[in-house]
Formats: structure tokens, C-alpha cells, sequence
């Protein structure tokens, strides 16, 4: 889909990675600048975060290779980049002097605090930016501590995702103008904006700002439940059809205590009386019960069994390629898309062949 589109990726770590594997999953040739390995803290040769990338090892304190950069950024449609604010500038690669080498340059800068603003120039992780944010409010059950899914929620959704569309629409825009522009990508930005769906909620007046005692916080029919082999069984049945779906299969239907869903003093008693239920068996018996129904019931699975499960072999989701267990490119397309991805290259892999593309243009 992203065919024709070239992207200079300058090697950083977590969100700036995978926004370069996703755009060169979706097509785009994507080239990697590896720091040169000598001296340096390489963890791994390859990362499954290059895989559909091309790789150069370039220093970026020997001027010859900041000239190699340069070419590269004059030929590129974007540029991303995960540096402290002001690192690029330092490097002689800022945005003014990337712009003067090519006007129609997308410039994509991936933070956490973002390139300016009091934490702006502080360190700080995932956890930290949606903490801020106000993402990470309603995660957990109400009791217990706030907690994500590492990674997700502020690295990759509201991090790489929001850096990628941000991307596509200023390349779409600088091929309508000729002119590029600065993408100002930050973690705390990106998750804020997520929050919105949940702030529609609020205009319901659904949403508390005392946690368990939201639509979506607190419910008995909202959370995941612990199964008699320690496994868990996640339920949403927001729905009163599902509801009643739900309680029909474990036969609770017009007992008393279950027939007001939406009675928040009932919640504790309703969690407790189902944690009972769910804690008498197995997860197995659990997932059988509930099959190829609409009660909105699923097991809580980890990426390896995620592999095994049907409905995720049939689509073909989880793969072992390389030796490594990773997911399938994504979102589909009917006509276009690429059916699958080159390997992660090694280091420096295709430095002499850039370096040739380079020479070639010039």
C-alpha cells in the first residue's frame, strides 16, 4: 500500500522502531541508520522490530557519514526519530537543516514528555507518560494498584500508532504543497487523545472519578475472574441482551441477586457470588460453556497460546518466523497488501547497497 514511500528511521528504541516496522509492513521502504556496533551496546543483531527494513551502520560523529545521512534524508518522504529534544540539532540534522535538503520532508519525532514543556527534557517510561496522561487511571480493579499492559497503551497507542498517522497525513499533505513539516509525536498527547472515548462516557455521566464505580469500572460483569487452575476468564457483557445471554448459560437467570445490572451498590455482591462460580472450575470448562456464544466471555491468553487458538490460527495472526514468535502484519486490505514481510536484517546489512543508491544519485 505504501509502495514508492521511502523512510529514514534513525535507530532508537521501543515506539520509533515499531512505527518503522508497521510502515514497512504496510510497504514503505523503510532504512534502519544502525549506530556503527564499534563501542557500542548492541543487545541483539537482529530485532523482529527491522523486519521489512534495510540496514545501514553509519557513525553520526564522523562527518563523512553525517554526508551519507544527508543524502539519505534528501531522498526519504519521512524521517523518525526518538532522541531527547535537541539531540538531532546537536547532530547537525535538525528539522531546519533536513528541510533545506528537502522542503517536502516529513520530519517524525517520537518522545515521551514531547519537544517542549516542563518534563520535556526529563527521562521517564511508558508508565510514567500515561500515568500523566490520565490513561492509566482506570486501569486495575479499583482496589488494587493501576496497571497496564506493558508497552501498549503509551509506547505503541498512543506513541507509535499516533507518529505513524501523523506521518501518512503530512506525506499526503507535502505531496499536495511541496512543503514537509514537523510531526511532534509524544506519548502523553497520543494517550490523552485515547481517553477520549472514555470521556464520551463521562458526558453520559457514567464516569466517576472514584475508581469501581464507573460503566466500564467496577462492574461485575466488566473484569476478568480467576479460574480453579489459576487461568482467567475475561467478561464484558455491557449489553442487557448479552447480560441476559451470559446469566442464561450459568443458569443465574431470575435469581434475585443478578436481575439489576446496573445497581452499583449490588457490584461487590454480584463480583463475589461470580468469583465463586468461575473459582469452581477450570478455565477449559469455562471456555467450553461459553462457545460460539454472544455472551461476551473470553479466556485471558498469553501470545503462545493466542498461537493455538482457533479463531487466531484461522486468521493467522501469531507467527514463528526466524525463531521468533511475533504478529502478523496488520490492519488487512483486499487488493494491495503485502502477504508477508522480509526477515530483520542484520546490522548494517545493506550499508554497501545504499551506499551505492546514494552515490548513483548524486
Amino acid at each position: 500500500m505504501l509502495d514508492g514511500i521511502r523512510i529514514v528511521e534513525f535507530e532508537g528504541i521501543g515506539p520509533g522502531p515499531f512505527s518503522g516496522m508497521l510502515l514497512a509492513d504496510l510497504g514503505a521502504d523503510v532504512i534502519v541508520v544502525h549506530r556503527a556496533t564499534e563501542g557500542a551496546a548492541v543487545t541483539s543483531d537482529k530485532s523482529l522490530l527491522d523486519r521489512g527494513k534495510r540496514s545501514i551502520e553509519l557513525d553520526l560523529k564522523n562527518p563523512d557519514d553525517i554526508d551519507v545521512a544527508k543524502q539519505l534524508i534528501a531522498s526519504a518522504d519521512a524521517l523518525i526519530e526518538g532522541f531527547r529534544p535537541g539531540v538531532m540539532e546537536r547532530l547537525g540534522l535538525g528539522p531546519d537543516v533536513c528541510h533545506a535538503l528537502n522542503p517536502a520532508l516529513v520530519f517524525g519525532r517520537m518522545t515521551g514528555w514531547g519537544q517542549d514543556g516542563p518534563r520535556s527534557m526529563t527521562a521517564g517510561h511508558d508508565l510514567n507518560y500515561i500515568a500523566t496522561s490520565g490513561a492509566l487511571y482506570y486501569a486495575s480493579e479499583s482496589q488494587d494498584a493501576p496497571l497496564t499492559p506493558p508497552t501498549l497503551v503509551g509506547d505503541i497507542g498512543g506513541g507509535a500508532l499516533y507518529l505513524v498517522i501523523g506521518i501518512l497525513s503530512a506525506i499526503h499533505k507535502a505531496r499536495q504543497t511541496g512543503a514537509g513539516c514537523v510531526v511532534d509525536a509524544a506519548i502523553v498527547d497520543g494517550s490523552a487523545h485515547m481517553m477520549n472515548l472514555i470521556m464520551a462516557i463521562a458526558q453520559t455521566g457514567k464516569l466517576s472519578e472514584t475508581r469501581g464505580q464507573s460503566l466500564l469500572d467496577g462492574a461485575h460483569w466488566c473484569r476478568s475472574y480467576p479460574c480453579a487452575d489459576g487461568k482467567y476468564l475475561s467478561v464484558q457483557c455491557l449489553e442487557p441482551k448479552f447480560y441476559k445471554i451470559f446469566l442464561d448459560l450459568l443458569g443465574l437467570v431470575g435469581e434475585d441477586m443478578f436481575k439489576s445490572q446496573y445497581d452499583q451498590t449490588l457490584w461487590p455482591d454480584q463480583i463475589a457470588a461470580l468469583a465463586a462460580i468461575f473459582a469452581a472450575r477450570p478455565l477449559d470448562h469455562w471456555t467450553t460453556l461459553f462457545a460460539g456464544s454472544d455472551a461476551c466471555v473470553a479466556p485471558v491468553l498469553s501470545p503462545q497460546s493466542a498461537a493455538k487458538d482457533p479463531h487466531m490460527v484461522a486468521r493467522n495472526v501469531w507467527q514463528t518466523r526466524d525463531g521468533a514468535l511475533q504478529a502478523a502484519a496488520a490492519p488487512r486490505f483486499s487488493k494491495g497488501a503485502p502477504q508477508a514481510t522480509n526477515p530483520p536484517p542484520a546490522r548494517g546489512q545493506h550499508s554497501d547497497e545504499i551506499r551505492a543508491e546514494m552515490g548513483s544519485r548524486n
